[in-house]
């Protein structure tokens, strides 16, 4: 049986890329996602040659348009365009309401030890609104289980990031592999990172670490310690 997840994105391609094979897994047992992008792209970033900002920025919403359909999610943009000043306290009640009408099982947001600044934004932003969210669900009494809350492990969000639950995704690692191809940076030729490589790698390494052919790494909200939860699904055994 499916979950309900809820994905806090900073840019087009983070949650895909990182947490896709959980997300394609929850989907294909009948659960839902949304995944809410906090930056819409400028289009001013790693675009290919001879593409314009404005007809880069276009693609790479038809991209997460497109991503989303193959992971059969639902996704929405909080308003902020990379590079362009915003207000915090709009895009944290955005956040909020989306917790509180889409109600999801589970939660994904960036980990804290990010070098990349809107990473470390976008993170802020979405742990107060879960914050406020999960203490009003508390009060009102409105839930048996608690809303898990987990962090993907991303190559630019590593410091001090520990793995604890791993998502076995090796029966979708294909489809996974297609789904983040959908974004033309992936591949590293204008980028200077390919990512198809490096996850792919990851995900494998992850796998062996605790018996899976491919798997995704998450660390969970709170304090940690080395420990190694194998998962069939995010919140399944």
């Amino acid at each position: 049986m499916g979950f309900k997840i809820l994905a806090f994105s900073s840019h087009t391609g983070d949650i895909e890329i990182t947490a896709g094979g959980t997300m394609l897994r929850n989907a294909e047992e009948g659960g839902r996602c949304l995944i809410l992008h906090m930056f819409k792209p400028s289009g001013k970033w790693a675009r290919p040659p001879g593409v314009s900002v404005e007809e880069y920025a276009e693609t790479r919403v038809k991209q997460a348009l497109e991503a989303a359909r193959k992971l059969n999610a639902e996704v929405d943009f909080l308003g902020c365009v990379e590079g362009v000043p915003y207000d915090a306290e709009e895009v944290k009640l955005k956040m909020y309401r989306s917790l509180s009408e889409f109600k999801p099982d589970a939660v994904l947001m960036h980990w804290k030890g990010s070098y990349h600044p809107d990473h470390l934004a976008c993170h802020l932003l979405a742990i107060q609104a879960f914050e406020r969210f999960t203490g009003e669900q508390r009060a009102e009494g409105k839930r048996s289980m608690p809303v898990g809350l987990y962090y993907p492990e991303n190559w630019e969000d590593p410091q001090g990031f520990q793995p604890e639950v791993y998502v076995d995704v090796s029966s979708v690692f294909e489809k996974y592999l297609d789904v983040i191809k959908t974004y033309d940076f992936t591949s590293g030729k204008y980028s200077g990172f390919n990512y198809v490589d490096y996850y792919s790698c990851l995900k494998r390494i992850r796998g062996l670490e605790v018996g899976f052919q491919y798997a995704e790494a998450f660390m969970t909200f709170g304090d940690w310690g080395v420990k190694r939860i194998r998962r069939r699904s995010l919140l399944g055994e």
